[in-house]
């Protein structure tokens, strides 16, 4: 079999990875044709983020995508041999997500996390819903809940940023989120926070689920340098999986650049992803680059808000973002490659400096060599691999328990929404995965204090949201998704501090006394301001608004006295003459 000596080089590195990366059935593997090895399995450079690693934050949460098709089982994924120092470290292991456009499932392989402070993880699954599959998403809960309350779907948000100026260049809005209070949701608004130079505050925010939604309150993460290792997720041909004894080890690490060049916010399938999505086909499908999130009104990016402190003394940051973007939109060939196979047939013209493209991904064994020194990283043995692997059952066993809990004698209707009741708590397991509080971690690891946020306003109107038209089967709903194209960032205007007004809901818009403005007199509708002009009537008559016309009762009753009057006044003339 002939091969293209760029698709030979290719093929030959997927199998390569391949057999680096599964721990049983080698001999087999190496007796097929390369390019049916990069057949059953492509190692990817763009996809998905772990959603462990990287909490989406949405305004109004949507029930999650449907599929037309069931997930495969769990695979078996062992912890690679290396991780990162830290008692606070844990695996997470990955799971199965939706790919639309191979009309098939991905896998997201599993992380070494460094875990929030005082944070418990509560993985995601896939349920039945009727003849199609649903999404419910993880979340990092507090570590010493031991109950979960599912509430009523929150109002349509009334977050619209920051109405008054920022206290000084260091501090960031936080965004707004409805409270349940007696019974009732109450507005709490928005504010400025003091900036972390290496923590990240990830905003109240709701989880959908079928039995309700459930709230997750803010919390401090690490940056995204400090938070662990994101490996590379890969598509397996259900042939590959299937085989007995089949295992899998991720050792293709992401590199964390990608949050600053190539991340993109996918409001519908509740995930981050990375890579190449600059085609103008992925807008319409709702992947939104991430200079254009925290400007439009369906949610907040807490990172693009960090690098935007980070870089605030450099003017052009921001039109830079969007530059670079139209540059990887309008050029096919600049854009970085979206398979490990061709990432590293490019990745020799990066090492002799004829590529300046930034780095996308490294093998396991080139990350930990971090030349840089900003990482450390240690051996771990086969004991603790197994223990690793362990704890993923643990995590599986709690997943299957809150699919359970979640979805038993819940009547789910076909566009994914549970039928809401009253709200209620319920008792829920613990996470094996499962951080230490601040104070438990010591001075030096722990994180700020929680940023206080303001009361929540009652007398601010909760209008409940607008539903939407439904999707076949994995496919995205459309988004409406601010008042202007996202492609053009809204630009930041310098905003004076203006006394008497408050800080958020509703009353943004709020002038002080002194500058309000009367109200206008309401307009008629443009069907009568299409309607010819009324010929002017006498003064006796200029009371009544010139766009309304007569009844033609009145009109047929007034004609016979205009008549009798103008031949009055004929007769007169008469007379005089």
């Amino acid at each position: 079999m002939n091969f293209h000596p760029i698709h030979k080089w290719c093929a030959v590195v997927a199998l390569a990875t391949f057999v680096a990366t599964v721990s049983v059935n080698e001999a087999l593997f190496a007796q097929l044709e390369p390019a049916q090895v990069e057949q059953d399995m492509q190692v990817l450079t763009r996809g998905p983020v772990h959603e462990a690693f990287a909490e989406t934050v949405t305004y109004d949460p949507e029930p999650g995508i449907v599929t037309p098709t069931a997930p495969p089982a769990a695979i078996e994924e062992i912890p690679p041999e290396q991780r990162l120092e830290g008692d606070n470290v844990a695996w997470i292991p990955g799971y199965w997500a939706w790919d639309d456009e191979r009309n098939d499932y991905l896998w997201i392989s599993g992380i070494w996390r460094a875990l929030p402070p005082g944070r418990q993880w509560v993985p995601g699954y896939w349920s039945n819903a009727g003849q199609e599959y649903q999404w419910t998403s993880g979340y990092w809960a507090d570590a010493q809940a031991s109950e979960v309350e599912y509430l009523p779907e929150p109002p349509a948000t009334v977050e619209a940023g920051p109405n008054i100026a920022a206290p000084s260049a260091d501090h960031t809005w936080l965004p707004g989120c409805w409270i349940w209070q007696q019974n009732r949701y109450a507005w709490r608004p928005g504010y400025w926070a003091t900036v972390q130079p290496d923590w990240v505050w990830i905003p109240a925010r709701y989880v959908w689920a079928p039995r309700g939604y459930v709230f997750v309150d803010g919390y401090w993460d690490y940056s995204v340098g400090r938070r662990g290792m994101l490996f590379a997720p890969v598509y397996f041909n259900r042939s590959v999986y299937g085989r007995r004894g089949f295992s899998y080890t991720p050792r293709t690490v992401i590199d964390l650049g990608v949050f600053a060049n190539h991340l993109f916010f996918r409001p519908r399938y509740q995930h981050y992803y990375f890579g190449d999505y600059y085609a103008a086909n992925y807008r319409s499908a709702g992947y939104y680059p991430r200079y254009s999130v925290n400007t439009s009104r369906f949610g907040y990016d807490p990172f693009y808000a960090h690098d935007r402190w980070r870089y605030r003394q450099d003017r052009g940051w921001e039109q830079r973002q969007l530059t670079e973007f139209q540059n990887f939109r309008d050029n096919e060939g600049a854009r970085p490659p979206r398979t490990w196979a061709a990432y590293q047939a490019t990745s020799g013209r990066a090492a002799r400096g004829g590529d300046r493209s930034p780095r996308i991904a490294a093998s396991l064994e080139d990350y930990s060599r971090n030349t840089d020194g900003s990482l450390r990283f240690r051996t771990v043995d086969q004991s603790e691999r197994q223990r690793y692997s362990q704890r993923a059952q643990e995590v599986r066993r709690l997943r299957d328990e809150r699919l359970k809990l979640e979805t038993a004698a819940t009547d789910v209707r076909p566009e994914g929404r549970a039928r809401q009741s009253a709200p209620g708590r319920v008792r829920f397991p613990g996470s094996p995965i499962r951080a230490r509080s601040g104070e438990e971690l010591g001075k030096d690891a722990s994180p700020p204090k929680i940023v206080e946020a303001p009361k929540p306003d009652p007398k601010v109107p909760a209008t409940p949201r607008a539903r939407r038209s439904l999707e076949q089967p994995g496919q995205p709903r459309e988004h409406t998704v601010g008042r202007r194209p996202l492609d053009e960032p809204k630009a930041r205007p310098e905003v004076k501090p203006q006394p008497k007004v408050e800080q958020v809901g509703p009353k943004i818009q709020q002038q002080p006394k002194a500058e309000r403005v009367a109200p206008q007199p309401r307009r008629e509708p443009k069907a009568e301001k299409a309607a010819p002009k009324p010929q002017q009537q006498p003064k006796a008559e200029k009371a009544a608004p010139r766009s309304q016309q007569q009844p033609k009762a009145q009109r047929a009753a007034r004609q016979p006295r205009q008549e009798a009057t103008k031949q009055s006044k004929q007769d007169k003339s008469k007379g005089k003459d």
